[in-house]
Formats: structure tokens, sequence, C-alpha cells
């Protein structure tokens, strides 16, 4: 049985005068555990951009509530029926500024594009609503989507051993149970044995703050390592598999994911141990041929110059920085999503894939 979740990474509240967006701050993770109300679209829009919240169904999920906000405050503070259009033009260009690797963002927000087309000629009100009620269901569809990864991961990892992740993909990042992390769920559900080995994930620590954090939560057994400690620790026989989460997967497969996971996935190839991506099919960009499409997006230097605001680099130094890196098709044993499992050579698999669930989301 899966264990009901101790903390909501992103909700839609409905307060007295109009609503907000509730984000877990995961900035101040692990020693603070802080939600912001985000009553405007801008501070939903700045929490993605700091990595307040951050993994790419939840910074969709966020974005689609963000834009909702806009409008349903906009039509309250009097806007007229016909500038509805121009401002959601507005939002939804706000927000696709925010993160460029995720591709889940500009997903969620096409889903409220779309949404808002089919209500031409409505009232701005009627229409306000719908985009609410659109970012509701993408919620809804990910916490459904998080368990249906969950069921079909669970069965490729070992009855007994050691699981190796890198950055954080768990519910932190998503709106229910996880991709990766998720999958681990379900499989202590079903009553495996497995040891969860967690990068910690430099620059900004992501495994150490918030995976960490997350098997804590749970009661995961697990051991915190540094990321230049994977290796050693294959070699000693303790990992048996890697899963990892996925900000754009290419139609042929190549996942891009938190800086580090191409290293791990090399690492596994060496030493024999399968390397598992886990995402929803709205992470698969079937317009991207390969991973050499896929924009990697380079942060601030001070990540790397400083370690929670200490600086540990001298003035000057050239930096580099990029948030994510690009893990080739043939490295990966299995692409888990909500519709199954794609292997290689992925494209079929995925194009399948993508299909249902836009069938699915049809009715």
């Amino acid at each position: 049985m899966q264990k009901a979740q101790r903390f909501q990474t992103v909700a839609w509240v409905d307060d007295a005068r109009w609503p907000i967006v509730r984000l877990l701050d995961q900035r101040l993770l692990p020693t603070q555990t802080v939600y912001l109300a985000c009553g405007e679209p801008e501070e939903v829009a700045d929490a993605i951009r700091t990595l307040a919240v951050r993994g790419a169904p939840a910074i969709g999920i966020a974005a689609a509530y963000g834009v909702a906000l806009a409008l349903v405050r906009a039509v309250a503070q009097g806007m007229p029926d016909a500038q509805f259009d121009a401002t959601l033009a507005a939002e939804l260009q706000r927000f696709a500024a925010t993160r460029p690797t995720a591709v889940n963002l500009f997903w969620a927000l096409e889903r409220l594009r779309q949404r808002a087309t089919r209500t031409v000629g409505q009232p701005a009100q009627q229409r306000a609503s719908d985009l609410r009620d659109e970012g509701l269901r993408i919620h809804d569809e990910d916490i459904a989507c998080c368990l249906a990864i969950g069921a079909h991961g669970a069965p490729l990892l070992p009855d007994v051993g050691g699981v190796l992740t890198h950055c954080n993909a768990g519910a932190l990042a998503t709106g229910g149970q996880g991709t990766a992390i998720g999958v681990l769920r379900s499989a202590f559900a079903l009553g495996k044995h497995l040891h969860v080995y967690v990068d910690e994930t430099r620059p900004l620590l992501q495994g150490a703050r918030l995976t960490a954090w997350e098997c804590v939560q749970d009661g995961m057994p697990a051991t915190l390592l540094t990321d230049n400690m994977a290796a050693h620790l294959m070699k000693l026989g303790k990992v048996q598999a890697a899963v990892v989460g996925a900000d754009r997967i290419a139609r042929n497969g190549d996942s891009a994911n938190k800086i580090g996971s191409y290293g791990v996935a090399i690492l596994c190839k060496y030493h024999g141990i399968p390397f598992y991506v886990a995402a929803p099919t709205t992470t698969v960009d079937l317009a991207c041929a390969s991973g050499e499409a896929i924009p990697i997006e380079e942060r601030n230097a001070c990540e790397v110059t400083h370690l929670r605001s200490v600086q540990i680099a001298p003035d000057g130094m050239d930096v580099f920085n990029p948030a994510f890196d690009v893990v080739p098709a043939a490295l990966i044993a299995g692409i888990i999503t909500e519709h199954g499992v794609a292997r290689t050579p992925f494209a079929p698999d995925l194009d399948a894939m993508v299909a249902r669930a836009a069938s699915a989301r049809a009715f």
C-alpha cells in the first residue's frame, strides 16, 4: 500500500478574496519547511526561475496555476472581456521565459492556450474559471501518472539490492509521488528490500537537500554520497540499478536530466548496471529528433563559486555551469512512462506512448 505524502509541493488554494498558488519553498530544504503563498502571477514565475519549485512536472503544474491565477485576478479586478486573449498571451510568454529545458512547462502552457481557444466568445469570468479547471486537471493527471510510472517501474528493480539515483525526481519534483523516486516508493510498497544511494548532485545539492529529505520523511533506507563516490560504490558491488528522472526526452530516447546524469550512465554501462529513466509522456518531445537539439540551460556562476552563500572559489575565476546534460539513448536500459517501458530503439515505443496519452486526455 502506498504511503500518503506528508507534504504538498504545489497547490491551488481558494482564498477569501482571490486564490493563491501555494508552493513548498525547496530553496530552504532540508532545514526549513516553508510554504510560499503566491497571490501574484509574477511571484509564481519568480519561484520557478529561482528554483523554489523545480522538477519538470512540478514546473508545468505551477506554471499552469500561475497563468490561471493571472487571469482570475484580472477578471476580479474588472478586466473587460475583450482584453482576455491579449492578457493570456502576455502571461503565457512570461511563464515560457522562466526555464528553457523542461518541456513539461511548454506542454502545460500549450494546454491552457488550447483550452482558452475553445472558449472564445464566452464571458471572461467563465474563461478564467476554465483555465483554473485545466490547471487542476493537469495536476490530477500527474498524480495518477506518477502512480502508473511506479507500477511499471517497480518490477524492473531487484528484489534485494542497491539503487542509485541522481538529483531529485520525487514528490518534490512532481504533483504526485514522483517519477524515479516514485518507482522506488512503489517497489518498497511491493515489499522489495532495497537500499537507496543518493548522489548529492552538485552544484545545488538537490540530492543531499531534497531526495535525502524525502527518504527521511518516508523512512526509506538510504545513504548519501558525493557525486565522485558513485564509481567506487559500483565497483564494490553495492548498486544493482540506477534510476533518474528527465526534463526532456528526444524522440530517439536521448534524455536530458540534471548535470551529472550522463556520468552516472557511463559508470553504469562500464559496470554492467541497468540505467533507467522515469518520466511522464509529457516530458517526451517528439519534435526533438535527438539530444543535440535539446536546449541546455546555463545558470549563474555563483551557484558554483558559492556554497550556501559561502564563497569557495577565488574572485575572477571563470565558471562553466550547465544545469543539465544529455544521456545518450545507447546508455539507457529503459524509459519508464505511465504507459509502460520504452526500449531501444525507443522511437516506436515513445511515439505509441505519446499517442496513447493524447488519446486518453481527449476523453
